[in-house]
């Protein structure tokens, strides 16, 4: 590449990078995005395209590139010094569902650094939920994953090229590339004080085989009968169980990047033997290190691996990265509980839920993309003991991004919850945002009812480019209101600025059945600021209210164009 053609890259990529870190709302993230359609190619520019079952419609802004042969390549220049870097990429399938694999170069400066191994063993689901790997189902989704590489060097201005490179055993005929993230990566913490590694060979035992699970758990039993910590050194481990944290306990680690927490792809198929951090106690801290499971599947009667269990009272889940397994985070019965700094990519499920009995509890500055559900949502269900009434619980200042199912922010009931300063875009399966009351608050006897009540809140919000196509119920707005069988009363949205939706930009919809029609009661829409909407469907409104819903909505100092209303039952004062 010539100098001109350098300067004229420049220019361009400087121009059309993503930055969320820069956003009024969202995560404060420390990465920059570079999206692969703005940079500099000789692959082909996929999308625009608005279909749930092609790759462009889950590629951020609809767009990706395709490198078919070997060579084509992305390239852009960095904005800023980095030494680290995430491709979000997808391979084909293979015909039995087991995935392909490619290679892709890392130049700097037209300079070969290093080649890295991909698969598309992780993606691609088939049929309806909860889904299949087998590519006779038709209707695909879950086309992406990601590979993250550390102990680069990026200086601002570095021309980095990603060029597919393939090698012998490789069966992929193309390569997309839908984004790249550059990340100026700390180094690894050191060990603090008082506290016990779980390398320590005392806790290894004598058949030590390289699976850490036993000498995790010798460890956490060490460090609360001595009143130490636990340490997670740089380096892979292998966990093939459940690691039980007990009240009082602290786990940290060298870094999300540093310290990885690794299942056996062996194994995996059996739920016992996955990565599985379950709290079970209060006063539990947990920090600095990653969970990298290897499920490729979804079964929901199968436990759920990634952070699971009850936090009790004052707990802190912090600065965790996990991918690859059944859900980021499943929560429950929790109480102040902190989640803060945390990265879910490519479940299979939830990013965060915050399930059964959780209460004043915060996820804050957390991301969440390609989740197989809800980003982050609260569900107050009643399936087992409820420890604590569930509600005022926040999420706050988080981005969601790109799940290839549901939600990107989701509130099913409960007290006085509240979703706040947050960036959704890209949710090209459901909602933005989603009030619903879909999913069971009531205990079986009625004894326990965690409907909505109190003030829910949805305030100062950006979203863009959503409001998808659900398998369940066609296509969902960029935020929705759910009436299903149940009302809702005591919601606010505020402060929202909506653009591009694909669908309908804000609706009131209802499912009802004989003895179950929900209301929307005392709910008001304030400062909501509606730009562009139908972009991936024709025939849709800036307000869709849908013929069986019932109740009330007070619309104040919004800018809300096209409203339509097909029920008698329900009014709008404005």
């Amino acid at each position: 590449m010539n100098v001109r053609q350098k300067c004229i890259l420049v220019v361009l990529v400087l121009s059309k990078l993503t930055c969320f870190s820069q956003q009024k709302y969202g995560a404060n993230v420390p990465w920059m995005t570079y999206e692969a359609e703005s940079m500099h190619t000789n692959g082909i520019v996929l999308g625009l395209a608005y279909d749930p079952y092609k790759v462009e419609t889950e590629s951020s802004g609809q767009q990706c590139v395709k490198l078919g042969s070997n060579g084509q390549y992305v390239e852009f220049a960095a904005k800023s010094k980095a030494n680290s870097l995430v491709v979000r990429y997808s391979l084909p399938d293979s015909e039995d569902g087991n995935g392909t694999n490619s290679t892709f170069g890392i130049y700097i400066n037209g300079k070969f650094i290093r080649r890295c191994k991909i698969t598309s063993h992780y993606a691609w689901l088939y049929g309806k939920y909860p889904f299949t790997n087998n590519p006779d189902a038709g209707v695909p989704r879950h086309f992406y994953d990601e590979l993250r590489i550390k102990g680069m060097k990026i200086a601002k201005g570095d021309i980095v090229q990603i060029k597919r490179d393939d090698q012998k055993g490789d069966d992929s005929n193309y390569t997309i590339i839908d984004l790249v993230d550059l990340e100026n990566i700390a180094p690894p913490l050191q060990q603090p004080a008082n506290s016990l590694s779980i390398t320590d060979k005392s806790f290894l035992g004598s058949d030590f085989n390289g699976d850490y699970t036993v000498a995790f758990k010798n460890c956490i039993a060490k460090a609360i009968e001595t009143g130490k910590s636990v340490w997670i050194p740089v380096g892979e481990f292998k966990i093939t169980g459940d690691i039980i944290l007990p009240s009082n306990v602290t786990v940290q680690g060298a870094g999300m990047w540093y310290s990885q927490l690794v299942g056996d792809s062996a194994l995996y198929h059996n739920p016992n033997n996955r990565v599985r951090i379950k709290g079970s106690g209060s006063n539990i801290h947990i920090s600095d290190f990653a969970v990298i499971g290897k499920l490729n599947y979804r079964i929901d009667h199968e436990s759920s691996d990634g952070i699971v269990g009850s936090y009790g009272e004052n707990s802190t889940i912090s600065n965790l990265w996990i991918e690859h397994t059944k859900v980021g985070m499943w929560i429950e019965n929790s109480k102040n509980l902190k989640i803060t700094g945390c990265r879910m990519r490519n479940t299979m499920a939830d990013g965060i839920n915050f399930c059964v009995g959780m209460a004043q509890s915060t996820i804050k500055n957390c991301s969440a993309r390609g989740t197989g559900d809800d980003c982050f949502a609260i569900w107050p269900t009643v399936f087992m003991k409820q420890v604590y009434a569930p509600g005022h619980n926040l999420i706050i200042n988080c981005t969601g991004q790109l799940p290839y199912l549901a939600n990107g922010g989701a509130i099913y009931g409960g007290d006085s919850n509240v979703i706040k300063n947050c960036l959704f875009t890209d949710i090209s399966q459901g909602s933005a945002i989603l009030v619903s009351t879909t999913f069971p608050t009531e205990s079986k006897d009625k004894s326990i009812n965690n409907n909505f009540s109190g003030t829910t809140i949805v305030e100062d919000c950006d979203i863009k480019t959503s409001g998808g196509f659900d398998h369940d119920w066609d296509w969902r707005a960029a935020v929705e209101i759910c009436l299903d069988k149940r009302g809702i009363s005591g919601l606010e949205i505020k402060n929202l600025n909506i653009q591009n939706s694909l669908s309908n930009a804000l609706s009131v919809i209802a499912k009802n059945i004989d003895g179950g029609v929900g209301v929307l009661t005392n709910s008001t829409l304030e400062n909501v600021t509606i730009s562009n909407y139908g972009i991936g469907v024709k025939g849709k409104n800036g307000l869709f209210i849908s013929k069986g819903a019932h109740g009330n909505l007070t619309i104040i100092k919004s800018k809300i164009s096209d409203v339509k209303n097909e029920s008698a039952y329900f009014s709008l004062t404005q």
